[in-house]
């Protein structure tokens, strides 16, 4: 069974960092690994990804400011987030493919101003 857990989520002022975890387990072969988020009345959108190869992928909205990277050995996936602004608050859900998706639970991020 394929399990992913996140963390790193919390609250933080804006201008601050955070860094996200999420950890794979129960699954091999990951071809790639993303961070999706969902502000309140919004659609799920892609914040980063980055497949087994290393190639990353960022929106325009968090270019040059979040760090998307991976451990293949620890089947795990980071985000990390500088200059965090308030609209950058939403819940943040780590996505792995192989064959098929699975999602994380989610975790939230609430930049204050």
């Amino acid at each position: 069974q394929v399990h992913l857990v996140e963390s790193g989520g919390g609250l933080v002022q804006a201008g601050g960092s955070l860094r996200l975890s999420c950890a794979a387990s129960g699954i091999s072969n990951i071809n790639l690994m993303s961070w999706f988020r969902q502000a309140p009345g919004k659609q799920r959108e892609l914040v980063a990804s980055i497949s087994s190869g290393g190639r990353t992928n960022y929106a325009d909205s968090v270019k040059g400011r979040f760090i998307i990277s991976r451990d293949g050995a620890k089947n795990t996936v980071y985000l990390q987030m500088n200059s965090l602004k308030p609209e950058d608050t939403a819940v943040y859900y780590c996505m792995v493919l192989n064959l098929l998706t699975y999602w994380g639970q989610g975790t939230q991020v609430t930049v204050s101003s």
